[in-house]
């Protein structure tokens, strides 16, 4: 299973913002299949709420279009959520991308209001700092 060529950097910044990587990858394993979600990472919210557990899909978006990186993404994580929902429930599946790539697909009217309707809980990081920008829930 090959890696996407931003996986050790969202993994440093995800660490570097509190978060300790369980899995590496996640695997969800359904009845035929297995599918494998990039990582797996929890962290302590409160002493009561307990630990916050999500999920991360790690897209690059360097292929020859965007678009076609952003359906493949898409459709990675709507199988996804569905996986965590019948075997991790309490597992929240964010998609991590490079700021670059964010701001493009906002940079497209039509994707930018598609993003906006499809409410996708996303990590929008830095490449070249290994730090996330921002958390979109």
């Amino acid at each position: 299973m090959a890696k996407d060529v931003y996986h050790q950097i969202v993994r440093d910044a995800l660490e570097t913002d509190g978060w300790r990587i369980t899995h590496d990858p996640l695997t969800i394993k359904f009845t035929k299949r297995k599918v494998f979600i990039d990582l797996g990472a929890e962290r302590l919210i409160a002493a009561e709420r307990g630990e916050e557990k999500i999920a991360i899909e790690i897209k690059s978006f360097i292929g020859l279009s965007l678009l076609t990186d952003f359906y493949k993404a898409l459709g990675q994580y709507q199988l996804y959520v569905l996986g965590l929902k019948k075997r991790f429930p309490n597992r929240k599946l964010f998609l991590a991308m490079p700021e670059e790539s964010y701001l493009a697909l906002l940079a497209d009217d039509i994707l930018a209001e598609f993003l906006n309707e499809l409410s996708l809980q996303i990590i929008i990081f830095d490449p070249n700092t290994s730090l996330i920008i921002k958390w979109i829930k």
